[in-house]
């Protein structure tokens, strides 16, 4: 008789859950503890929640520009917040019950309460009650996230300073908002609360918005969020803040003083590796926290396995779940190796934008010589008809090999549009096969195409001056 391997997986985000209906799919038997709620950071109060709040944003924008559609609008559009939220909790509470569905039909056990390592095949479980018990486990895999930092210069009270988690339950729209952090986070709420007609500044240390993004991309996001007149505050910092009848009062490295009735803190994130009992069996941990694992996602201890935000490696949901059937995988006799090389990637500005592998910088600081290819939205039919001509594709191939290097896009469904190039490059096609493939008329995916033919100056609709 086949004895089923017993798995155990600390953590129920987007890593923890994957990971443990594919251990149930091979076979194993599964218990996943979570110490808050399933779905963890990303569907409770990160990704889900944001994009609900961005699409109502992205929503009632196009009804305001309705009119040369022919459809008549009568008064301004305005929104109501609390509703907005009630909405956003309804969509939560819709995508954590079906993870619970989930994990029933595979027969999965949800064991409510924290995990900490005995040993290598035992893990101890704080109940919600506080009374304790162990699992004993063939292999446990490690999924806790990560968490909102707690900055000395910014200590979160919920009111006056907040984390995301808070502004996103926020039911009156506030006058005006100081973020600080011009990152991922940053751009998407300033495009948020903008679009909810807050005044917004947005305060960040480096010389520009989204500093890891193609400076293509970088330009157009910065002109976009200047037009919503947003404030942008690059290349410095906040020397100090204080309390105000308003809210708070913000002294800028440089002096100037900023009134805000909020400061949001969107910068880094709090590693969640703390209270795992990983000193006690012996898993090794870097110096911000992460849990070091190895491609199989293996830690320094053999049977224990890491996986997602508290590895430290891309701090992105979808990595997490493919890092969860690696772990899997391995932990079942598999052996596989995660690739990092192909991650595409979405951020949910207004317009949104989408990403997979080398920026232009990046291809040349490894010496590359670089083929560009660029098409606008303008260019489209179907970007001319739904009204969306704004944004920009560009690809970036190997000048020698014409291997495509990296694709980034911004625009209307970037984020939906980038997996074409993503799938290109993890098959290694070159730009020729992408320019070559026959693309549906009319469709965005179109500007693809034909930023691939433009690396060879051949692109059908693209206006040229000669």
């Amino acid at each position: 008789m086949t004895v089923s391997p017993r798995i155990v997986i600390v953590g129920s985000g987007p890593g923890g859950y994957v990971a443990a209906i594919r251990a149930a799919q091979l076979g194993a038997t599964v218990t996943i503890l979570e110490e808050q709620v399933l779905g963890g950071v990303c569907l409770n109060w990160g990704c889900i929640p944001s994009k609900t709040l961005l699409g109502f944003i992205d929503l009632g924008e196009r009804v305001r520009h309705a009119q040369p559609f022919g459809l008549n609008i009568e008064g301004p559009v305005t929104y109501d917040l609390a509703r907005m939220v009630a909405r956003k909790e309804e969509v939560v509470r819709g995508l954590v019950k079906g993870i619970g569905t989930l994990l029933k039909q595979w027969k999965i056990t949800h064991v409510p309460g924290r995990g900490e390592l005995v040993s290598n095949r035992q893990v101890r479980i704080t109940h919600p009650d506080g009374s304790s018990s162990t699992l004993d486990a063939d292999a446990i895999i490690l999924a806790t996230g990560s968490s909102w930092p707690q900055l000395p210069q910014f200590p979160i009270d919920g009111q006056r300073v907040l984390t995301s988690k808070d502004a996103l339950d926020l039911t009156e729209i506030p006058r005006s908002m100081v973020i600080v952090g011009g990152g991922v986070e940053g751009c998407e709420f300033a495009c948020l609360l903008s679009g909810l007609g807050s005044e917004v500044s947005v305060v960040e240390m480096m010389p520009s918005v989204l500093p890891l993004e193609d400076e293509d991309t970088i330009s157009t996001m910065t002109r976009e969020l200047k037009k919503r007149k947003i404030q942008l505050y690059l290349n410095t910092q906040i020397s100090k803040w204080t309390a105000v009848d308003e809210g708070v009062r913000v002294t800028l490295a440089s002096g100037e003083e900023l009134v805000a009735g909020h400061l949001l803190v969107s910068v880094g994130r709090r590693l969640n590796s703390g209270q795992l009992g990983l000193d006690q069996v012996g898993v090794e941990i870097g110096s911000k926290g992460e849990i070091l694992v190895n491609e199989k996602m293996e830690t320094s201890v053999p049977g224990i396995y890491a996986i997602g935000d508290v590895t430290g490696k891309f701090m992105l949901a979808h990595v997490a779940s493919a890092q969860g059937k690696v772990a899997v995988s391995n932990a079942m006799g598999r052996p596989q190796a995660i690739n990092y090389d192909v991650i595409p990637a979405g951020i949910f500005t207004l317009p949104e934008i989408g990403r997979v592998g080398l920026t232009e910088a990046q291809a040349r600081e490894r010496g590359l010589a670089v083929a560009i290819g660029r098409f606008k939205y303008a260019g489209l039919g179907k970007a001319q008809a739904v009204g969306e001509p704004f944004g920009h594709f560009k690809v970036i191939s190997d000048e020698q090999t014409r291997k495509i290097l990296g694709v980034h896009i911004i625009g209307a469904h970037a984020a939906d549009l980038i997996h074409e190039a993503a799938m290109a490059m993890q098959g290694g096609l070159t730009v020729e096969d992408l320019a070559n493939m026959i693309h549906a008329h009319p469709t965005f995916s179109e500007g693809l195409m034909e930023a691939a033919e433009d690396v060879e100056g051949m692109a059908i609709h693209q206006v040229r001056k000669r």
